[in-house]
């Protein structure tokens, strides 16, 4: 594959499938090229197929998928520098199943969001820093560097309809400009005035009742899912001489009074609705909410439902100034990152401590979790549940307070100004004080006793998810001959042993269901049928490929042994819902670390099979590749960290 002219290929592949005019859009996974083509019947199926750097051509799900392996990044790239097909990905997903409605909101929210979260909360940030210094006398209120500070701050609040336009016009596939347009209607200074005026306000006749727009989210989203609606039955019955400025001309026409009489209302009632409704659950049952939130927050991270949340933290702030919901996450967060700082104190594990250490900073200091939760806390268990006991007790006592977030930050030590301005800081902080002792003392005393690794090559972490017999798993290690332990990558000498990446039913490669998997074309390996959502790796080495999507990584040990570890079939589809990858590109991994956990119930729901290959796919350069003796393959259990492949180099 070495000697292969990529750009020659994609461009061949191009001539192959009927041109450039032929691809309506193209996409890849970790090993396909994915194209959408206008005709398929004008595709040179069998000449593609004979292209040096090509392995085969599959369709399926609406898709032309050619077959390249490891290096089809390298195809992809090189096909958006001779072509247009790449810039975007009109066909992506179309045909793609749907989860269940409530996976699907989750989905939506996230997708929505998280472009603006990292600018959200780097503003929200400076607006508390900002605050808590007028309020310590150190920047004067009315002074011109405060006024424009104030500015870079409020900006991205002020005009957040505008923000969230780009992003739900993305994924309500619209013109994102047409959507700008009608946000920044919305926040015009005219309009409003007009809001603020209090005074009658019609057009055409029709009474409209105004509202002030500024920082507000449900109806820039409604809008725009309206406005994809719209557009679409314009563009069909409108003349093609005419349809490129009449479809945004009318579709403003029609949108931005639309919003301003009915689902500006609307939504801006039901915004303040739910705000009402928090606080009255803050109000009554503080000590409940709080517990509630303080002590499930890191859960509600952990799944992803979290973001479903979050508008209701922007409708807070948008109504009221302020947010209840956030109060009790600093308790929640912080007691995560100090279960993590007592693993880090308390562990004579050199590995475990490596990734323990920054981890905890980065949640004290930026309110980061994902690496506490993922590399220490959740994999040794006691630790992730020490930190919701505090998080419950200081969210409890932070809500009976009163306390809130005057600006959307993340949670931690430097956005602690934020929180100083709504409700009693002092139990602020003393709750958020206690959350931390609460989990370091728990962590600390009584949170699992680990040794020194035996295997600074491979073995994973005792007690770690990775860990069959911690784990669980009804099946015993049965360890390689050689093997230093039931986890150890180096199997006898000359050999490498690579481990299960999750428990389940082992499935032969030739049963898979993908023929360019059960075919061997991709290398030797075999399926796992996982029985649960963490999916580690099977070797120690370098992640040379991590798909976005979180469904596939590609690794190299330092013996120059290839690895894929695909999460189910044709799950590229699912455009990353349902996973949460733990490394990217670059990291270094030991086996048995954590590459991703996946959502099985929402995969399966979506209609994809679940099976997780694990294949070697730089077979035909090693002296044998083969499932190995004493682990019942095909058809029976292996347990997550039990040798599973030897490979001869």
């Amino acid at each position: 594959m070495a000697t292969v002219d990529y750009r020659s290929l994609a461009g061949d592949i191009v001539a192959g499938v009927g041109g450039e005019s032929n691809i309506a859009g193209a996409t890849h996974c970790a090993t396909r090229l994915r194209l959408k083509l206008r005709d398929e019947a004008k595709a040179d199926t069998a000449a593609v197929e004979k292209l040096p750097g090509v392995i085969t051509v599959m369709k399926a799900g609406g898709q032309y998928q050619v077959v390249i392996g490891d290096n089809v990044p390298t195809v992809y790239a090189e096909l958006g520098r001779i072509t247009k097909v790449t810039d975007g990905t009109p066909a992506e997903a179309e045909t793609a199943p749907q989860g269940n409605l409530f996976n699907r909101f989750i989905d939506l929210i996230s997708s929505i969001f998280s472009p603006v979260i990292w600018p959200l909360a780097a503003a929200g940030l400076l607006k508390a820093f900002l605050s808590l210094a007028t309020q310590l006398g150190w920047l004067a209120p009315e002074s011109q560097t405060n006024v424009i500070l104030a500015a870079t701050a409020d900006a991205l609040f002020y005009f957040l309809p505008v923000f969230l336009a780009v992003t739900a016009a993305k994924r309500f596939k619209t013109n994102q400009f047409t959507s700008m347009a009608i946000a920044a209607a919305l926040v015009y200074p005219s309009i409003v005035a007009l809001a603020g005026a209090g005074a009658p306000v019609s057009f055409a006749g029709i009474p409209v009742v105004m509202m002030n727009y500024t920082s507000s989210v449900l109806p820039i989203i409604v809008a725009v899912w309206l406005q994809g609606y719209l557009e679409r039955f314009l563009t069909g019955v409108l003349p093609s001489a005419i349809r490129n400025f009449t479809t945004p001309l009318l579709t403003l026409l029609v949108m931005v009074p639309l919003v301003l009489m009915t689902v500006g209302p609307v939504t801006t009632f039901a915004a303040q609705g739910l705000s009402a409704g928090i606080n009255a659950a803050f109000t009554y049952v503080p000590w409940l909410a709080g517990a509630i939130m303080g002590g499930f927050w890191q859960v509600f991270v952990l799944f992803g439902l979290h973001w479903g949340l979050v508008p209701g933290m922007l409708s807070e702030m948008s109504t009221q100034g302020y947010s209840l919901m956030m109060g009790p996450l600093l308790a929640a967060v912080l007691g995560q990152a100090a279960a993590t700082l007592a693993v880090m104190l308390r562990t004579r594990n050199k590995a475990r401590r490596t990734v323990a250490g920054p981890a905890a900073l980065s949640g004290f200091l930026a309110g980061i979790t994902e690496p506490a939760i993922y590399g220490v806390n959740l994999p040794l268990k006691k630790p992730f549940y020490f930190g919701i006991a505090g998080g419950i007790v200081g969210g409890a006592i932070a809500a009976v307070g009163g306390s809130g977030a005057s600006s959307f930050v993340f949670p931690s030590l430097l956005g602690l100004p934020a929180f100083s301005t709504v409700g009693n800081f002092g139990l602020q902080l003393l709750g958020t004080g206690l959350a931390v002792a609460i989990a370091f003392t728990l962590t600390f005393f009584f949170g699992p006793r680990e040794l020194e690794a035996a295997d600074d090559a491979g073995a994973p972490l005792p007690g770690s998810a990775a860990d069959p017999l911690e784990a669980g798993s009804p099946v015993p290690v049965q360890p390689a001959t050689g093997a230093a332990g039931p986890a150890a990558s180096a199997g006898t000498a000359g050999t490498l042993e690579l481990l299960a990446p999750v428990s389940g039913q082992a499935v032969a490669l030739a049963e898979v269901q993908d023929k360019v998997f059960s075919s061997g074309a991709m290398g030797s390996g075999l399926g796992i049928v996982p029985a649960d959502g963490r999916i580690c790796s099977p070797i120690t080495g370098t992640i040379k490929a991590a798909m976005k999507t979180g469904h596939a990584f590609g690794i190299k040990s330092d013996d120059g042994v290839e690895v894929l570890v695909h999460i189910g079939i044709d799950t590229v589809q699912l455009q990353g819902r349902g996973f949460e990858a733990a490394v990217v590109r670059g990291d270094q991994v030991r086996a048995g670390d954590l590459l991703a956990v996946v959502d099985l119930d929402l995969v399966a729901e979506a209609g994809y099979d679940t099976t997780t290959l694990v294949m070697v796919t730089n077979t035909a350069q090693l002296a044998s590749v083969t499932p190995v003796d004493g682990a019942s393959l095909p058809g029976g259990t292996l347990a997550q960290g039990q040798a599973a492949i030897s490979v001869r180099p």
